[in-house]
């Protein structure tokens, strides 16, 4: 997240990256307008403070002790004075947010049917679709009411009408009546709202959501869907998803489609939002479902049948779909008296184990049986710690993070960290912090080996309880790291640049990490067969490639326009990877060579 100093260049190159990384996938997508911007202020910040200097306020966000939020637009000035004034908390671009379907059965699977046969409707509920909108005149669907942010819809009976469909399916699985019509969803008769911050073609910006997630909080609405997300955080919606969870909301959201590993996305990755990952009819992963230590709970995702646009019903797949079957179930539980907390903790512990690693089905797969009708008391509220992902890794250095997310019965606890190198006992420990409320925290350690594999976990102690996180695991840089790089140019400034691109951008997101960690298994070989042969014609080639990227990333460096620090970010990333083709081609040919001289010896 954006410390208070953070600055513009900085988030320039964050920005940056989600565009590299993705560098073939939908880069544009994933960014919001260059002009719109959000103005984080501090709660006792003066109203007029960014107001003044904007050209345009689309939002003025309140999230009580957390701060405030102005979504606009603002000219280069007033953005260069605002990142120095101490009321501002942070300033970042608007991204963009995209309906996380892939083209979903799930209501029996989770016991919907039978919490239905046991009379419960979940009539006492309320839930909240911030999505595309929702048909109002659907046969079997019954809006309560709803608002639009950021966009309408102009053909609908309601501004908050859906002329995507993305949302009305949505809405469908969440809550949908037994009127002997369509679809049943696991809740019978919630009140639903629509909330619509997506467009027509199911995007919008994070700025929007915002503010729909703070209308449906003061509304009082229960439970939150948020089956949308995006590759790049934006504080003003992990402040919106904090103040919904502040004033008594439970927000879910849906994980993401990126599939394989640490690829959830936002929302979904902030502490405060139950992350959902997706499953099939054989209990498995779904192969689209994004995963990682961020997810919480796991849900049907897979063909999933419910309303659609038109009056119609579709089948559609994503870990949109999987996201309503757990806000169904939490508007049960709310409707029932619960709190948020107590709900979280109700759905996650009797969520059953289906075999899936933790990184896949969190808790379990959703049992709304078991967690409306066998267990309807609240659970005793426990001590609570998790382990983050580990960041700012480097060749001997890294960030060790973790999240208290419950103090139990305690007024505070002490958290720290134990670590030590992969495969042994963890032998190692941080200095205790002592936390009062629930809140991430981080420590730094130092004197690792290069190139050596670690594994770490959070800690959490009270005078009446303790807890202790999964273990994560990170791996420490290799001096040099850029093998091609180092191979072709030495040590020196073209080295100093890539290395800049690489910790700055590329591993600024799931998807660059991925693809540095592809290019360090695969390059060193390569570049052990361009250092042999510093004169042939493959090296040339290859030094003149990598010192056009040291230039393309110097520019990088140096631009203060977003759009072209994406733009060259998606270049180089490209263009590097011609290098490591063209050094590919260069080894295959040496190893030829030699096997054929070995072969006439």
């Amino acid at each position: 997240m954006s410390e208070h100093n953070v600055s513009r260049r900085r988030l320039l190159r964050g920005t940056a990256a989600g565009a590299t990384a993705a560098g073939i996938v939908q880069t544009a997508a994933a960014q919001g307008p260059p002009e719109r911007k959000i103005i984080g202020l501090t709660a006792d910040a003066p109203p007029g403070l960014a107001r003044q200097s904007a050209e345009e306020i689309h939002h003025e966000l309140d999230f009580d002790r957390i701060g405030k939020a102005i979504v606009g637009t603002f000219p280069d000035e007033a953005v260069d004075g605002l990142e120095n004034n101490p009321n501002v908390r942070y300033v970042e671009d608007d991204q963009r947010a995209m309906a996380l379907q892939t083209t979903p059965w799930g209501v029996d699977r989770v016991g919907g049917d039978l919490v239905h046969d046991a009379g419960e409707t979940g009539s006492d509920g309320s839930i909240a679709i911030v999505d595309t909108g929702v048909q109002v005149d659907h046969e079997s669907l019954d809006v309560a009411g709803g608002e639009a942010f950021g966009t309408t819809c102009n053909s609908c009976q309601e501004p908050y009408g859906d002329d995507n469909g993305h949302g009305t399916h949505c809405a469908g699985t969440a809550v949908a009546p037994d009127n002997d019509t369509g679809v049943v969803g696991v809740s019978l008769q919630s009140e639903l709202y629509a909330v619509k911050v997506l467009d027509s073609l199911g995007s919008g910006d994070f700025g929007d959501v915002a503010a729909g997630v703070e209308w449906a909080a003061d509304q009082g609405i229960d439970v939150i869907s948020l089956s949308l997300g995006g590759p790049t955080p934006v504080q003003a919606l992990e402040d919106a998803c904090q103040y919904a969870v502040d004033q008594g909301s439970l927000v879910v959201a849906a994980a993401g489609n990126d599939g394989c590993c640490d690829s959830v996305g936002y929302p979904a990755t902030y502490d405060s939002v139950v992350a959902v990952s997706s499953t099939n009819q054989d209990d498995e992963i779904s192969s689209f479902s994004s995963r990682g230590p961020e997810v919480d709970i796991a849900a049907p995702g897979s063909d999933i049948y419910s309303t659609y646009t038109g009056g119609d019903y579709d089948t559609l797949s994503g870990t949109s779909m999987a996201c309503p079957h757990v806000a169904g179930a939490a508007a049960y539980l709310m409707g029932d008296g619960m709190e948020n907390t107590e709900a979280r903790e109700q759905l996650f512990e009797t969520a059953e184990d289906v075999g899936l690693s933790g990184n896949e089905q969190g808790h379990g797969l959703l049992d709304a049986e078991t967690a409306i009708l066998e267990d309807a008391e609240p659970p005793e509220p426990e001590l609570s710690v998790s382990t983050s992902s580990a960041t700012g890794v480097g060749e001997t250095a890294a960030t060790l993070n973790g999240s208290l997310s419950d103090l139990g019965d305690a007024s505070s606890a002490d958290v720290r960290f134990e670590w030590g190198e992969a495969g042994g006992d963890l032998p190692n420990e941080t200095a205790t912090q002592t936390l009062t409320s629930t809140e991430s925290f981080d420590d730094d350690i130092s004197g690792l080996s290069e190139g050596t594999d670690y594994e770490f976990r959070a800690i959490a102690e009270s005078a009446v309880d303790e807890d202790t996180g999964f273990v994560q695991t990170f791996t420490t840089d290799t001096t040099g790291g850029c093998f091609i790089t180092t191979a072709t140019t030495g040590e020196g400034h073209t080295l100093n640049s890539l290395r800049r691109f690489r910790d700055e951008s590329m591993a600024a997101t799931p998807v660059g990490r991925g693809l540095i960690d592809v290019y360090y298994r695969i390059s060193p070989p390569i570049a052990g067969t361009l250092a042999d042969h510093p004169d042939g014609r493959t090296a040339r080639a290859t030094r003149r490639l990598v010192e056009r990227c040291a230039t393309l990333s110097d520019a990088q460096e140096e631009t203060d326009s977003r759009a072209a620090s994406a733009a060259l970010g998606t270049v180089l990333t490209m263009l590097y990877l011609v290098v490591v083709a063209v050094g590919a081609v260069g080894h295959a040919g040496a190893r030829t060579r030699a096997k054929l001289e070995r072969n006439s010896s």
